[in-house]
């Protein structure tokens, strides 16, 4: 069997950049896993993918030119179907056969599996394996279905001269070119309305050859990269940029390129033969803030701007050029009269909003709608003030300085700089309060009332801040899923489980001592009563619950420690870790199994029980040591248990559980809680109540039962 190596190229016109690296590790993995399925390479062959502006491509070592013949069984049907009783051929069997491509002799062949009702009749064949232009056939067409892509696009394509004439052709470019080489011979495959061959295209401007005619599949990226000036793997040619970034900013000295691997993938799917360069622009646009400038060269020019090792911008950028000319000052220039007018504009906005104070422009978010079943976004900053001044009174921070804060936290959606750039939103609303001569306190809360904006950002830097951002994504929890606007499946267009998430971390890594129920609780109460859910707080607490369990997993505490906790519906978020430390801790004892164990026969009885008598239990109804033995105990116990709790020490109480262990297995041992004596039975039922509740003060121990 001939195994070689196989490369396939789909050359188009440029593609998206942010998608790039995307399409080109789907086009590899839907080709090579096709190819696996059949039986054309093996499970672990090498799959290099290839992905440039201008093409996408992978390489599959070890591909044989026609798989292994396979041995199949065909279930045809139960016995009794297919044969009649006296042993006869019944029609359907013959129907079913002559779908197959065969006739009644075939029927000696056929194997009988089974026994009575269940005996079935099989016939046994050898599938052919299928050639490598067959299965390639079919690869491609799998790959260019799965593909991610971002916006399909139609265009005609010109038919060959045999069948003169137009068609039109679906994909993410228009496509002008298909390799497709196994070794160094052509596989007569097709796509998107054109054959393959084995010559592509190179550089657009700077390729020493054109086309290019591959050799073979194994010379793929050398001779694009030494005839066509293409470096076709993506990871390689990011990896150059970055070797480039980082020698351009050393001959600079002292500076470093923004770290944005965002930027860089874009970048990354521009260019074919990156060549960085270093530009520069005038002194006088250092007075805007940098993350405004920052801003615009990375989302406008797609430059690396060079900051200092105090991460302080400086006046010069780096350009990744797509070309190489001996002479590179022409490229240079031409960035930096490009740039110019950006900064300008940036420099302009941050001048005229300055004229006017946030405070000035809190009015005239009446005229902007939060949402049309919520109103304004003056009417939801009126709510979040209130709110943030609660919290944190809860704090014992300054309520007017979180007040002030969120009162004007919205306000710069309103200036010209956020409204050129959305992502500033906050950042400019800091800049504009200093400028104002608002606290630094308040100003510093008016950017990080957004704070944490993903998984993983920062969080307000002190309590002023943390109450701005809790009531700011409180509102917004409480406000949309109240009206309804709850996440499905990967749809949460409000952002509601990052606000979730972000409430959470706050509360529990900040640990402040805020009960998470009773805030929703206060936010519900702003809003008017009849535009929300009345359950709209419970509701939005189980959901917050849920997001929780995801924040501890990623904790690495396991589903039982966890469920241990979430199962009570904790509203003490900060005390949530500190317990699960504590049942983790609890886990490793030698009595841990035995008193999750019980802890879970005494839940099973109490809700068996159903009603329970009110009260706890009387020793002078005792009849059995063995349960005056465990009432002794616990009333020993409790004291301590409860102190342990109420000061944070949840280790400690699960650790003194232990101590009750052996009054545990002796009551069980020896004791008959349904007794048929009801009083008798209701002060035993009575002191597993008082147990059960004695034992789950920290967490539901009984999850902990495997």
């Amino acid at each position: 069997m001939s195994m070689k190596n196989l490369l396939v190229e789909i050359f188009v016109e440029e593609l998206p950049p942010k998608a790039l690296k995307k399409l080109g590790d789907a086009f590899a993995a839907a080709v090579s896993d096709s190819l696996k399925a059949q039986g054309l390479a093996a499970a672990d062959a090498v799959v290099t993918p290839y992905a440039s502006p201008r093409r996408l491509a992978v390489h599959v070592a070890g591909v044989a030119a026609q798989a292994a013949d396979k041995p199949v069984s065909h279930k045809l049907m139960p016995v009794n179907v297919g044969l009649d009783a006296d042993g006869k051929v019944t029609p359907a069997l013959l129907k079913r056969l002559a779908a197959l491509g065969l006739d009644e002799s075939t029927v000696p062949n056929l194997k009988r599996v089974g026994e009575g009702k269940g005996e079935a009749l099989f016939f046994d064949s050898v599938a052919k394996g299928a050639t490598l232009t067959e299965g390639l056939q079919k690869a491609l067409d799998e790959a260019l279905v799965k593909l991610p892509i971002p916006k399909v696009m139609a265009y005609q394509l010109h038919e060959n001269c045999e069948q003169p004439g137009w068609s039109t052709v679906n994909f993410v470019r228009p496509v002008h070119g298909l390799v497709a080489l196994h070794g160094t011979e052509v596989v007569p495959v097709s796509a998107l309305g054109l054959n393959a061959g084995r010559t592509t295209q190179g550089h657009r401007f700077e390729a020493a050859v054109s086309p290019v005619s591959l050799k073979d599949a194994d010379s793929y990226a050398a001779q694009m990269k030494n005839e066509g000036a293409v470096i076709a793997s993506f990871e390689a040619r990011r990896a150059d940029i970055v070797r480039q970034l980082d020698e351009a900013a050393a001959k600079v000295g002292g500076v470093k390129p923004v770290d944005d691997d965002a930027l860089l993938d874009e970048v990354t799917g521009l260019v074919e033969r990156p060549n960085v360069l270093v530009g520069h622009f005038g002194q006088e646009f250092l007075g805007v803030p940098q993350e405004c400038l920052i801003l615009t060269m990375k989302a406008n020019q797609k430059y690396f701007p060079l900051l200092d090792m105090a991460g302080k911008l400086s006046n010069q950028f780096l350009i990744v050029s797509n070309i190489r000319p001996a002479d590179p000052s022409a490229v240079i220039g031409g960035n930096e009269r490009v740039v110019r007018p950006r900064l300008a504009d940036a420099k302009f906005f941050f001048d005229q909003d300055r004229k006017k104070t946030l405070a000035s422009r809190v009015a005239k978010l009446g005229n902007v709608v939060y949402h049309n079943k919520l109103g304004t976004q003056l009417e939801r900053t009126q709510r979040v003030t209130k709110l943030a001044g609660e919290i944190a009174r809860h704090l014992n921070a300054s309520a007017e300085l979180a007040e002030r804060a969120a009162h004007l936290a919205k306000a710069d959606l309103l200036t010209d700089m956020v409204g050129e750039f959305p992502e500033l939103q906050g950042i400019m609303g800091q800049y504009y309060a200093l400028h104002d001569g608002e606290r630094e306190e308040v100003a510093r809360a008016i950017e990080q009332h957004y704070w944490p904006r993903f998984a993983g950002d920062a969080l307000p830097q002190d309590n002023i801040g943390a109450a701005a951002a809790l009531a700011d994504k409180l509102d917004t929890l409480v406000g949309i899923y109240g009206i309804g606007l709850v996440p499905t499946g990967d749809k949460d267009p409000f952002g509601l489980r990052r606000h979730a998430l972000g409430v959470l971390r706050i509360l529990a890594e900040k640990g402040l001592p805020l009960d998470l129920l009773q805030l929703l609780q206060q936010t519900r109460a702003l809003f008017p009563t009849e535009m929300l859910a009345d359950s709209v707080a419970l509701d939005v607490h189980g959901f917050m619950l849920e997001r929780l369990k995801g924040y501890l997993r990623d904790k690495n505490f396991a589903p039982d420690e966890i469920d241990a906790v979430v199962s009570q519906a904790p509203t003490r978020i900060d005390l949530v870790v500190p317990r699960l430390d504590a049942v983790r801790a609890f886990k490793q004892l030698p009595e841990a199994e035995a008193l999750a164990a019980a802890n879970k026969r005494i839940q099973n009885i109490l809700k068996k029980a159903g009603e329970l008598p009110a009260g706890g239990a009387d020793l002078a109804l005792m009849s059995e040591a063995a349960e005056k033995a465990l009432f002794g105990a616990m009333n020993e116990l409790a004291p301590g248990v409860v102190s342990f709790v109420c000061n944070g020490g949840y280790t400690e109480a699960l650790t003194a559980l232990a101590g009750v262990r052996s009054e545990v297995d002796s009551f069980f041992d020896q004791v008959m809680v349904m007794a048929d004596e009801p009083q008798l039975r209701n002060n035993r039922l009575a002191l597993l109540k008082s147990l059960g509740e004695l034992m789950n003060q920290v967490a539901d121990i009984s999850k902990l039962v495997s």
